[in-house]
């Protein structure tokens, strides 16, 4: 399962985006480090059905009407203050559980309520600009520190005859989730000595920042939209960065009014219908939040996790089924899985994503949209429905 990861510094809203996200109960409070422990949940990003291309729906569980949703981990974690790469405030932990995520959601208090430390100001009073670049510049230090720490052992395997400078990096930064691959990328992309020993400081650190881009790409959420300056969501969004404007609070309102049947919505959705059994206030507050969704496409949340697996992790998905015609499992359920893979994924990808056996004994498979077989090399895309046949079938 991909696992996105909630970053920002304290109070910006990353626990009420989590339980919005999630529908989990996690402390949320106004003040820096409510999260202590790391928060770990399912939430989803959301695509277009197959189904809605068949006369009928599927019955799968997380498809609404055509709307598909498909699980991702996402994990809420302690608030980065200045210094965190040094171990200030809760900074070493944060950075450490970042080790397996595999993109970031920075989230921003766009309505600059929060100073650097994420103590309460007057909105306005803080220029959420400046909570941009910090999350990444800690992070690079961070890593630029573990580098710079364990570069005593490339130093030594260097010595070596069969010595490979790809490996001993590999080997080094794979508990950061950097991939031989994307190692062999970033060196492509760095000016380095072929000598470790003659490394500087200059050559790790910009080691550390490609890697990290690499390895742990990150969107922005332009969080609290319902009370920012409009200005400052406007100059967010100039940013050469994937920023998405959002409000946590809304979300997280409009999915507890959903569930009491107050509202119809569904995570993801740009507009809402509110119900017959509200009363006044609860109207008046929908209403507003239905305004806020007008002007900038949504409360944001949905989004942001859809951006950040579609867009920048560069992933599809794809729907394995048993019965080609009937895009069926072997119970008759139409559709009852959807697996998200790296774009050039293969139908033999697919199989193993499903299990090693079936990927062990994989034969052929067939596009079940066409019903024609196709080969192994054949690059899926978004909404295939593929049909596998193997000898562990």
């Amino acid at each position: 399962m991909l696992s996105i990861a909630l970053a920002g510094k304290p109070n910006a809203g990353k626990s009420t985006f989590y339980t919005a996200a999630t529908m989990a109960e996690v402390d949320v409070a106004n003040y820096p480090f409510t999260t202590i422990d790391a928060n770990r949940g399912v939430s989803y990003v959301r695509t277009e059905c197959p189904c809605l291309e068949r006369e009928d729906r599927c019955n799968a569980e997380n498809c609404e009407d055509g709307k598909r949703y498909v699980p991702i981990e996402l994990l809420d974690v302690a608030g980065l203050v200045p210094g965190a790469h040094e171990g200030k405030g809760l900074g070493n932990q944060f950075l450490d559980e970042l080790t397996n995520a595999d993109v970031i959601v920075n989230v921003v208090d766009a309505s600059g309520g929060t100073n650097e430390k994420g103590e309460p100001v007057d909105i306005g009073d803080h220029d959420p600009l400046e909570d941009i670049d910090f999350i990444e510049e800690e992070m690079d230090l961070w890593l630029a520190g573990i580098v710079d720490r364990n570069w005593e052992s490339v130093e030594r395997k260097s010595r070596s005859p069969d010595f490979d400078i790809d490996d001993a990096l590999a080997d080094m930064l794979s508990g950061f989730g950097a991939s031989p691959k994307q190692i062999a990328t970033v060196l492509r992309e760095l000016d380095y000595p072929d000598d470790p020993i003659q490394w500087d400081d200059d050559h790790r650190e910009e080691l550390a920042r490609l890697v990290r881009e690499r390895t742990k790409p990150i969107v922005v959420a332009a969080n609290k939209i319902d009370v920012a300056p409009e200005e400052n969501v406007e100059r967010l969004l100039d940013l050469d960065k994937p920023v998405i404007p959002t409000t946590a609070e809304g979300e997280l309102a409009l999915r507890r009014a959903a569930e009491n049947g107050l509202v119809d919505y569904d995570p993801g959705d740009e507009t809402l219908e509110i119900g017959d059994d509200v009363n006044d206030a609860q109207r008046e507050a929908l209403e507003g939040l239905a305004d806020t969704m007008a002007e900038w496409g949504g409360t944001g949340v949905q989004a942001a996790l859809d951006h950040a697996v579609y867009d920048l992790l560069d992933h599809l998905t794809a729907y394995p089924v048993e019965d080609a015609s009937k895009w069926s499992d072997g119970s008759g359920n139409v559709l009852p899985d959807a697996f998200l893979l790296p774009d050039g994924s293969t139908p033999v990808d697919l199989a193993y994503s499903v299990h090693s056996d079936i990927g062990d004994g994989y034969l052929h498979a067939v596009n079940a949209k066409s019903n024609r077989e196709i080969g192994e090399e054949y690059e899926l895309e978004e909404g295939d429905v593929i049909k596998i046949v193997s000898t562990a079938s």
